[in-house]
């Protein structure tokens, strides 16, 4: 998979809006209503990841979860993060998380 020119990358942040830019990866925070939910979001993510066969940094704080996307065999980002982005927020919001 190629990896996106800057234009491309500004272009797919504005369709994944909870999403912020560091160096070569996106990141994004998700606040779930308890940790059970917490845990059944990180479920639902590693179901898509593994779809996809591409994994995000997950960290898990009680029910605060911190994401990272990159693409490392491009050498950053590629569109499979922001298609994976994507499907996290659908994941996020079907659970009734928030930013």
């Amino acid at each position: 998979m190629d990896r996106l020119d800057e234009a491309a990358i500004s272009t797919r942040l504005g369709a994944v809006p909870d999403w912020r830019r560091e160096g070569d990866e996106i990141r994004r925070t998700i606040v779930a209503p308890d940790f059970r939910t917490a845990i059944a979001i990180v479920n639902d993510v590693a179901e898509q990841a593994e779809n996809m066969n591409h994994h995000p940094d997950i960290d898990i704080r009680w029910r605060r979860l911190h994401l990272a996307l990159t693409t490392h065999d491009a050498g950053g980002l590629t569109e499979k993060d922001f298609t994976l982005a994507a499907r996290v927020d659908a994941i996020a919001a079907d659970h009734g998380a928030t930013a």
